[in-house]
């Protein structure tokens, strides 16, 4: 065992009974805070996939259209590419635990008065854009809090651990969301699925308030224009950062496009229905599940160079060969792989960026992850669904992960290089008299 990795192993408490592989993947749970944390974020998470699910449905039979119901999804996100970096101001400035307690109280405020419009049959098409329009300005704050927030749970040590446990309760419900979402809404109506949701942030907020954390948040009273300049200066100039986030800019543009592609395969290539599109969709997220699992069993060695790179190159070698072939159960198997590469990406990018970030700018920082990995998407699926329409979806996985692919290696190949410059400026400097 390398002494980084004993940095990150025999922790003491919760897990002292399991075997070491299983600490290992649990490492994060023995934080009083973080257990609280967690056990609240699976009840609401679960809850949101299946607002996410019954909100689609809901569109689609107060318009019957597709192009509103798009509409629907670019005003959800379209808040994080514009708001975010003002979010990680806020975080960085406000105590997260109370920020979060904020936006997931109005989160329950919305998801209720919604359900309330659907169970009236008083809703409108209107309501749900200006609903969706809401949760994402809410998104936009919240989602750099909480990502950040996860260092002051559990710390540096346990810091890898934690942001995996934390996808892959993500990645169970998007699995489980939507399954119960079919089961209500056939059962019980659209309303209940809304309802549910609503009652889900409470458990967030009882947690929130039984969470007990010294804040890293320190008062500032700069603009906000100066300190978001701050961040984007401090990634810029930080390379440990700079190059995981360029890197994460990159993919995310050509290789993360599934919401668009997939349906497009499964309907003009594998020739299939629904069922077909939901089993797809369903691998990916398998795939992705137990890729946050693996990264939570590696986590005791902290975020390494293999799985930052190998990662990105699994996750479009996969998308690559996905356009060589028109047969279902590969492009479920290809699927699957891309799922679990993306989450090992991901996953270490959010690792290497907040351990190599400065407290009081950590939030800010992360508020760039999420403009770069969610807000850079509708980017993404203009450019891959353009490519798909001016010649067919197979051309728009392989033109778009070729590229990825390209970028990744050129992009290492640049981050090495400056390295390599920088190394013998300082043996010279040392040995200079």
């Amino acid at each position: 065992m390398t002494l980084k990795e004993a940095a990150f192993e025999n922790v003491p408490g919760l897990n002292e009974g399991l075997p070491r592989s299983r600490r290992r993947m649990l490492a994060a749970l023995r934080h009083r805070n973080y257990r609280l944390f967690w056990t609240g974020q699976c009840i609401s998470v679960a809850g949101t996939w299946m607002q996410n699910v019954a909100q689609a449905w809901l569109v689609l039979e107060l318009t019957n259209s597709a192009f509103l119901l798009g509409l629907v999804g670019t005003a959800q996100f379209t808040p994080v590419l514009l708001f975010t970096l003002f979010g990680g101001v806020v975080a960085d400035r406000v105590p997260k635990r109370r920020l979060l307690l904020i936006t997931q109280t109005l989160m329950m405020v919305l998801a209720f008065s919604l359900g309330l419009l659907v169970l009236t049959g008083a809703v409108q098409y209107w309501h749900v854009l200006t609903f969706a329009l809401l949760m994402g300005t809410l998104n936009a704050i919240d989602i750099p809090a909480r990502q950040s927030f996860i260092f002051e749970l559990v710390g540096k040590r346990d810091l890898m651990n934690g942001i995996a446990l934390h996808s892959s309760l993500f990645n169970a419900a998007r699995v489980v969301g939507p399954a119960l979402a079919g089961v209500i809404i056939a059962r019980f109506g659209l309303a209940v699925c809304f309802l549910v949701n609503a009652v889900s942030f409470v458990a967030v907020v009882v947690q929130l308030i039984r969470i007990r954390v010294a804040s890293c948040s320190a008062a500032k009273t700069g603009r906000v224009l100066g300190e978001i300049i701050e961040g984007l200066r401090y990634v810029r100039q930080t390379p440990a950062i700079f190059f995981p986030v360029l890197l994460l800019g990159v993919v995310s543009i050509c290789a993360l496009n599934f919401n668009v592609l997939v349906p497009v395969l499964a309907r003009e290539v594998l020739h299939r229905g629904p069922q077909g599109l939901g089993f797809l969709l369903a691998c990916h997220g398998a795939g992705a599940l137990t890729g946050a699992l693996t990264l939570a069993w590696l986590s005791h060695g902290g975020p390494r160079r293999v799985l930052l790179i190998g990662g990105a190159v699994g996750l479009c070698l996969a998308q690559i060969v996905i356009a060589c072939f028109d047969l279902f159960w590969v492009a479920a198997v290809l699927l699957l792989i891309a799922g679990w590469s993306m989450i090992i990406f991901a996953g270490t990018v959010n690792t290497t960026i907040q351990l190599e970030a400065a407290d009081h700018l950590r939030a800010r920082v992360m508020s760039i992850f999420t403009l770069v990995f969610m807000g850079l998407l509708p980017v993404g699926n203009f450019i891959s669904g353009s490519i798909a329409h001016l010649w067919n979806v197979q051309a728009a996985f392989a033109v778009g992960s070729s590229f990825a692919l390209v970028s990744t290696f050129g992009l290492t190949f640049w981050q090495g290089s400056k390295v390599n410059q920088k190394a013998p400026a300082t043996e010279a400097s040392e040995s200079a008299p």
